[in-house]
């Protein structure tokens, strides 16, 4: 008989198989991202079902196949009820679990992801920050996992820490006054947008839902984001399309 494999984590999707299976996707700590089969969890009396929903984040203990896993009990410590009965908050929690699953993979130490996922799942539900900052940062710090965030401490160019006033994309980062001359699509940044950058990149991730930032410096953050993730995924995401939808209609 197989041996029981307990793993820590968080669902990111779930998809009807069959009569009354589903099969999940689930981003955990000791073994990345996952497909696990959660068997007769859309019966009604399953005590499977409640735990099968995105946002779900508990403990979940598996039965490892050859090529996925069986769902044999779990241990649900938050569901995250709140954001997903909630439109808005919940299409920013869509968005972040289709995030997290682009950059994730099997085999990983998926601890740094999920560990940002559940701080941006909380810092939804903080009604004093705003939903679209959250966004940054969460976008900004994904990149941070995946290794390949932007240069923002010093000139991408000539390594100067000084007088940084510009961002570009193609060059993947901040530029002084000087140096903008040679990134032609380099566009003004103020100093506290750097500073921002700065917070976001080199915080641990406790602290990073602890600020605030102003109209101005949000709508800097918003352009400079955009444009990279933009630059960096080879397609859009689903659910940002949602998103973005419903913020133009509200």
């Amino acid at each position: 008989m197989n041996e029981t494999i307990k793993v820590t984590g968080m669902v990111l999707a779930g998809t009807p198989v069959g009569e009354s299976d589903k099969r999940m996707v689930i981003l955990t700590r000791e073994r990345g991202k996952i497909s696990a089969f959660a068997r007769g969890a859309r019966r009604q009396n399953s005590p499977l079902l409640a735990g099968t929903r995105p946002f779900s984040f508990g403990e979940f203990f598996l039965l490892e196949g050859r090529t996925s896993y069986t769902i044999h009990s779990m241990q649900i410590s938050n569901y995250f009820c709140e954001l997903s009965e909630d439109l808005e908050g919940a299409a920013y929690g869509m968005y972040f679990l289709e995030l997290a699953s682009y950059y994730s993979y099997e085999n990983m130490d998926g601890s740094g992801m999920l560990l940002l996922l559940y701080q941006s799942f909380r810092a939804l539900l903080n009604k004093k920050l705003e939903n679209d900052l959250v966004q940054v940062i969460f976008e900004l710090r994904t990149m941070v996992q995946n290794g390949e965030y932007p240069q923002v401490f010093s000139c991408v160019c000539c390594k100067k820490t000084e007088d940084l006033t510009a961002f570009s994309v193609r060059e993947n980062g901040i530029v002084c006054s000087l140096c903008r001359r040679q990134a032609a699509d380099a566009v003004p940044v103020s100093d506290s947008t750097v500073y921002a950058l700065q917070y976001i990149i080199g915080s641990p991730l406790e602290k990073l839902y602890t600020f605030q930032v102003s109209e101005e410096v949000l709508l800097e953050l918003q352009r400079i984001l955009r444009q990279c993730m933009r630059q960096r995924m080879d397609r859009k995401m689903k659910s940002l399309e949602v998103l973005e939808e419903m913020k133009r209609v509200f």
